[in-house]
């Protein structure tokens, strides 16, 4: 999610959020989904995030990774696609400033221990923004509905790309036997965001759900 914000100039919060999909195959009483698109608004661009827990093949050779759509083509993995032809070319390699390896909570363990916070890959608001998403792409979908799968339905989100990202889970899952056909699909409630409050736009039931319930003395206050 953070390079996928890296993408959008000045990205932290979305105006708005939906979310698609469903938990499916188990058979469990688990409520986290393991098939879902969800489309955040960022005005003039569009984060789509799709995310798959069963077996899918993977999305112009990505399993893992970011896609950029724009009017001329596709960028996906280091090649650009032009609209209308099927074969990529090689996107020109760009020196990174800084290189950062992978290991994120051995970096965060490390800086905890040597106090030094110039050594952090990210400031922790960075992780705050990035993981925020996640939290309101599964808040759309727990005050979501259930209903039947139609082709046209990601339509709703006003977006073609959130459109096609649907067709493809729908694809997918019908590869692993299962099928839209009763309602199985639960579409979110589209929630409008404040980002400066971080706080949902006349929504109490969306807003109960930024945080939980504590069970004394385990209560992280308002302040910390």
């Amino acid at each position: 999610m953070d390079i996928a914000r890296w993408l959008i100039p000045g990205a932290t919060w979305p105006k708005s959020v939906i979310s698609f999909g469903g938990r499916y195959a188990n058979g469990d009483q688990g409520q986290t989904p393991n098939a879902l698109v969800t489309v955040f608004d960022y005005g003039d661009t569009q984060l789509i995030f799709e995310t798959r827990g069963l077996k899918s093949p993977g999305f112009r050779g990505q399993s893992v990774g970011n896609i950029l759509h724009f009017e001329a083509g596709v960028v996906a993995g280091g090649k650009f696609y032009p609209k209308g032809e099927g074969d990529g070319e090689p996107v020109p390699k760009v020196a990174a400033e800084k290189k950062i390896s992978g290991d994120h909570f051995g970096n965060f363990i490390e800086c905890v221990r040597n106090r030094d916070t110039s050594k952090l890959h990210a400031e922790i608001e960075v992780g705050h923004v990035s993981s925020g998403l996640c939290h309101l792409g599964n808040i759309s979908y727990r005050l979501g509905t259930e209903t039947e799968y139609d082709p046209k339905l990601g339509k709703l989100s006003g977006n073609e790309f959130g459109t096609d990202a649907l067709t493809r889970m729908a694809e997918y899952l019908k590869d692993s036997g299962i099928k839209f056909g009763g309602k199985n699909l639960r579409v979110g409630k589209k929630l409008d965001f404040d980002g400066k409050a971080e706080r949902f736009v006349k929504d109490a039931d969306a807003d109960a759900l930024l945080t939980r319930a504590y069970r004394k003395p385990f209560v992280v206050p308002e302040k910390v």
